[in-house]
């Protein structure tokens, strides 16, 4: 893992005790599909705790699937110090009420078939002026859980709603 310093950004509420200083984030060391363009660096490292959420859908081949609808999340820093939300989109909304919206670029398994992938994803819109005003990529890494529920999707339990619990680390470049 390389290091990478910034400053912090005095528009995040729970930062701003500790405008001026300078963290360190570890950049993960990922497959080379899931980097961002040599151009960009990375600038902000939020920790996300929530759930996938699945529906039991039927599909047009005659046959039933859980189909991811959204995740739901909320992101903190390392010490655990809030951050803002993760929901549909996908979407990342800063506690001062920027967003980003992404798109998926690239995908990889990660290193466990018990966790769902790794992505590189470009930014698609943003809105506000805060924190995530300036992110171009963001990388989900180190996921853990958040598959499909193992229950039978099928008649009985078509349009159910499953969620499902997730870890991940998302890491925003500008």
């Amino acid at each position: 893992m390389r290091i990478v310093s910034f400053p912090l950004v005095a528009a995040v509420p729970a930062l701003l005790a500790a405008c001026g200083t300078v963290l360190s984030v570890r950049v993960p060391d990922v497959p080379a599909a899931l980097r961002p363009p040599v151009d960009q660096v990375v600038y902000l490292e939020a920790f996300a705790t929530g759930v996938q959420i699945y529906e039991c859908s039927y599909k047009s081949d005659s046959t039933y699937e859980w189909a991811f609808k959204a995740p739901e999340a909320s992101l903190t820093t390392r010490s655990g110090q809030s951050l803002g939300k993760h929901y549909a989109g996908p979407t990342w909304e800063s506690a001062d009420g920027s967003t980003v919206v992404g798109v998926v670029k690239a995908k990889d398994p990660g290193p466990t078939s018990s966790a769902i992938p790794w992505l590189l994803l470009e930014a698609k819109t943003h809105s506000g002026t805060g924190v995530l005003s300036g992110a171009r990529s963001i990388q989900r890494v180190a996921t853990s859980g958040g598959l499909p529920p193992s229950e039978v999707c099928g008649p009985s339990t078509l349009h159910k709603v499953a969620r499902v619990p997730y870890t991940a680390s998302y890491y925003f470049y500008r």
